[in-house]
């Protein structure tokens, strides 16, 4: 299918359409599409009425009587027994043409959950060109009831939209079951589908098949046993390739929020998000000061007015910068020195610059001035002055909710100036990054190394990325495969905040990141997915990510309930948390790839950056999450990957002669190949495709570290 289908969501309930929020339904229907729909429908429009035959009626005709038609309208609710259920009412008269064959399917899938499916009055049928289905109201019947039969919908929906019965039938029913991704056992004969590759009707224009999980979750295994031994391991990865938008969209969903501390106005805020507005809380200047090395006189306000500036005057004070109290009085006919910044004596109103004056004469012991020439009468009142506030107004907003602290100094600067003691901001998250594998040896061990051992690039080179990035990290060491629970032991230990062999620098603080390398593929050994499943009790939001390099990169959240109250009461009822698991590939190519890719929008969610936008797609410029996103011209040709979208490791330099950016590639892209990262201050994002890209074409480039300049 070329075009994907359009499906509808009808809630009815009373009590959903007076609170929409109180509906969970719709929201699981809309999830079964996206999670078993194998990418052949749009997102469907949900719509809620109460429990009213008018009402269901209109809606249904309005869907299906136009040019503009779903192909496929779902009723949850009102199919049972109580006096109100009376959707099979509404619907049954507008069908044309039933399908009880669906019906029959729906009630033996829930049958085999409950003898109480009985009690369900489905309708199925067709009106105009679309197909309609009633489920249950319960969002785990209503759940149930459409896996059972999701597979089989498009050839319903493309059949009653009038496509060619014939030309669809060609293959016969085994054709039709394998396209469908259903496998048919009959009395020990399988009908059974091998995966082939013959539906060639996406139209990706790819010349390939984008690859897409067969079952269901529920229908899956959970992940492998590490105790079961490598018989038990898959053979495929259960987990759906997700694309790296899907993957960036899951990942901003699942990150927590960030929490808000309060903390003294010091240099340790740098990297750190304002979670409030800030006020001045004294005005800057706070008196009245000069703005240049002079005198301090007092001007009139027009030469009728009052004696002229110009002439020999006494000086009667001296006001310095350094000053704690302020100067006397100035009285008429008499002059202050004063420098830059000092405070002007009261009466004074005015400063001339010592440019304008000469010294007339000295106190008899030569070390002061006794009177100066004023060689101007053109001085007005306030010239060379700055009023009080005139820089920041007493109790003026100086810096803004979202606002981050920069290491460039303007914002500590303003903080400081106006005496500002302390500020909320989103505490940054703590990152505990762990490397896995019984293969790895410190990268300073002194032995030579044997057989298959590696030296651990990996830990070392993603904790001095995050440390640039400003994060606090915490080394949690290398976890052995064997014995098993090791790795299980490392994650609890990292996320109490208990002491680990590795931890260096471990201050009995959990972490709320977690980062792991290696692990994540599909060896028997590789058991982090199982770990965090079955012993954590977490979910794994996605195991693969169409890219290149970092296929197998995994994402993962804990519920952790803390052991002592982060409010320090300890009677407190805990919260649980939500703890974050990156699991990146152990290639150090790959690994570095996906933590700019997707550990730092993550992070960024975290530390409350992008506080003032709503949604986290591809890192793009406004945004302030993940790496900046420019445009870079290619000095060369550069080869694509039919498949996968390829994250280049570059060099982005600056032209001087044109100003104007350019890409060139640190060479060989094997993820392994630690030496393409060297150098590479750039991602050059490049779609999959045939072929290469042209010298001198536009990419997009996703910019790790500074330009480099070039001629």
């Amino acid at each position: 299918m070329a075009d994907k289908l359009k499906p509808a969501i009808l809630i009815i309930s009373d009590t959903a359409s007076q609170d929409p929020s109180s509906d969970r339904a719709g929201t699981a229907l809309t999830a079964t599409f996206a999670a078993e729909g194998l990418g052949n429908w749009e997102v469907p429009v949900t719509k809620i009425v109460p429990d009213n035959v008018l009402d269901i009626q209109r809606t249904i005709c309005d869907w299906t009587d136009g040019e503009d038609f779903f192909n496929l309208i779902i009723t949850t609710g009102g199919t049972g027994f109580a006096v109100k259920d009376n959707t099979p009412e509404a619907v049954t008269p507008l069908i044309h043409r039933h399908a009880p064959g669906l019906v029959h399917g729906m009630l033996a899938a829930s049958l085999k959950v409950t003898p109480f499916a009985m009690m369900s009055r489905p309708v199925a049928g067709v009106r105009n060109k679309t197909l309609i289905l009633t489920l249950p109201g319960s969002p785990k019947g209503a759940k149930e009831n459409l896996e059972a039969v999701i597979k089989l919908l498009p050839h319903a929906c493309i059949q009653a939209a009038g496509a060619n019965s014939r030309s669809i039938h060609v293959g016969g029913v085994k054709k039709l079951e394998a396209d469908a991704g259903v496998e048919f056992t009959d009395g020990g004969h399988s009908h059974a589908h091998h995966h082939h590759h013959h539906d060639h009707s996406h139209g990706h224009g790819h010349g390939h098949i984008i690859p897409k999980a067969h079952t269901s979750p529920s229908e899956r295994p959970q992940s492998n046993d590490p105790n079961a031994g490598p018989t038990r391991r898959y053979r495929t990865s259960p987990y759906p390739m997700l694309s790296v938008d899907e993957a960036l969209q899951v990942i901003s969903e699942q990150t927590p929020d960030p929490t808000v501390v309060e903390v003294p106005v010091t240099t340790s805020l740098v990297g750190s998000v304002l979670a409030e507005d800030v006020y001045a809380g004294e005005a800057v200047p706070a008196y009245r000061a000069s703005i240049v090395d002079g005198y301090a006189v007092i001007a009139p306000e027009s030469p009728s007015t009052g004696p002229s500036t110009k002439g020999t005057f006494p000086v009667a004070s001296v006001s310095h910068a350094q000053a704690t109290s302020m100067p006397p009085p100035l009285e008429p006919g008499t002059i202050a020195r004063i420098t830059t910044g000092a405070p002007l004596p009261p009466n004074a109103n005015a400063v001339v610059m010592v440019e304008d004056t000469v010294l007339i004469s000295t106190t008899p012991d030569g070390t002061e001035e006794a009177t100066v020439e004023i060689l101007t009468g053109d001085i007005k009142p306030g010239e060379n002055i700055r009023e009080p506030g005139s820089d920041v107004a007493l109790g003026s907003k100086i810096l803004r909710k979202g606002d981050l602290i920069t290491a460039v100094g303007g914002e500590i600067g303003l903080l400081a100036s106006t005496g500002t003691k302390t500020v909320k901001v989103f505490r940054k998250p703590r990152i505990g990054v762990l490397s896995t594998g019984d293969e790895l040896v410190e990268h300073d061990d002194p032995k030579k190394l044997e057989g298959g051992q590696i030296r651990d690039s990996n830990r070392p080179s993603l904790i001095s990325c995050l440390t640039s990035w400003g994060f606090q990290t915490v080394d949690l060491g290398i976890a052995r495969d064997t014995p098993p629970g090791t790795i299980e032991t490392s994650l609890r230990n990292a996320l109490r905040g208990v002491g680990t062999p590795g931890n260096k620098n471990n201050n009995n603080e959990g972490v709320d990141v977690i980062i792991t390398t290696g692990g994540v593929s599909m060896g028997e050994l590789d058991l982090l997915k199982p770990t965090i499943e079955r012993s954590l009790g977490g979910t794994i939001h996605f195991g693969r990510v169409s890219m290149k390099p970092g296929k197998p990169t995994t994402f993962a959240t804990v519920p952790f309930k803390p052991a002592t109250s982060s409010s320090g009461d300890p009677s407190a009822q805990q919260e649980r948390e939500t703890k974050l698991i990156f699991s990146l590939p152990g290639n150090p190519a790959s690994a570095l790839v996906t933590l700019n890719l997707f550990v730092l929008p993550s992070l960024h969610k975290l530390t409350g950056m992008g506080q003032n936008t709503l949604i986290l797609t591809l890192p793009r410029p406004h945004t302030g999450l993940g790496l900046p996103l420019v445009s870079a011209t290619l000095t060369h040709d550069f080869p694509l990957d039919p498949k996968r979208t390829e994250y280049h490791r570059a060099i982005v330099t600056a032209s001087r002669s044109d100003g104007r950016l350019y890409a060139a590639s640190t060479g060989g892209q094997r993820s392994s190949r630690v030496g393409s990262l060297a150098g590479a201050n750039a991602l050059v994002v490049l779609q999959p495709g045939s072929g290469k890209i042209e010298k001198g074409q536009l990419v997009e480039a996703l910019m790790m570290g500074p330009v480099v300049p070039r001629e």
